[in-house]
């Protein structure tokens, strides 16, 4: 498959990772970014350097008149969309629950959870068959999380990808005979910007990879490439899926 792909939190990450690698495969890459040009603009300058077209659109995932202008300005510059990587997200902040705010619970949810609606709505006006579209496909970023309520003191951050996970199956449902694929790809724990107090703290890290059935923590480009495999026309057949990046998922 080739055609334009926007990638929301492409200039980090696991989204970086797969625009690199979808550049590679044909596709003209959209980066999409909230605050750090210089990050996407390298991630641009990277595809470019792979043979394909690209373009860096900035944008905060959680207003929807960004959703709706990165998404216009992203063809305009690349011509229409096949395809959409929803791989912006944001954690929480690692309180328990006696001690939520309410502020930080709402950006949570508008980033991780509204956000990626907004734009699979934006995909699907674009894509669907039945709005005149030729079909495409969807792949939105989840988390492992969301299989096991999270780890210590991160439910907060597993309900919002408990949430991505349902409303992907949904919408896969809806889609579907319009021409329109949508999966999810659960990344295990992934050495990104998200997990920096992992690798820079041996004790927490020598603790995680214990639970882990692989031992390791996966690198972003482990997790890129089942996310562009579910973009390519090998997967054809594939909609409605939850595919686990874990390593085997948790031991305990």
């Amino acid at each position: 498959m080739s055609g334009t792909l926007l990638v929301t939190g492409g200039s980090r990450g696991i989204g970086a990772a797969t625009c690199r690698l979808a550049a590679e495969r044909g596709f003209a890459v959209a980066v999409n970014y909230r605050d750090d040009e210089d990050a996407a603009n390298e991630v641009v300058e990277e595809a470019r350097a792979r043979g394909a077209a690209a373009c860096a659109v900035r944008g905060d995932v959680a207003s929807e008149a960004e959703v709706e202008r990165v998404f216009r300005e992203s063809e305009e510059a690349l011509g229409p969309l096949k395809a959409l990587v929803n791989s912006a997200g944001i954690a929480g902040n690692g309180a328990p629950v006696a001690e939520f705010r309410a502020e930080v619970l709402e950006r949570l949810l508008a980033v991780n959870v509204l956000g990626l609606q907004l734009c699979c709505r934006e995909a699907v006006r674009r894509m669907s068959t039945r709005h005149g579209g030729r079909g495409g496909v969807i792949v939105n970023v989840s988390s492992m999380a969301a299989t096991i309520g999270g780890r210590a003191f991160a439910s907060d951050y597993a309900a919002s990808k408990a949430a991505v996970d349902v409303f992907s199956q949904g919408l896969a449902k809806e889609v579907s005979g319009d021409g329109i694929r949508v999966n999810v790809v659960r990344p295990g724990m992934t050495f990104t910007d998200m997990t920096t107090r992992v690798k820079e703290n041996p004790k927490l890290r020598e603790r995680i990879e214990a639970s882990i059935p692989m031992h390791r923590i996966a690198e972003a480009d482990e997790i890129a490439r089942p996310i562009v495999w579910l973009l390519s026309d090998e997967a054809s057949f594939v909609s409605g899926a939850h595919l686990d990046a874990s390593g085997g998922g948790f031991l305990v």
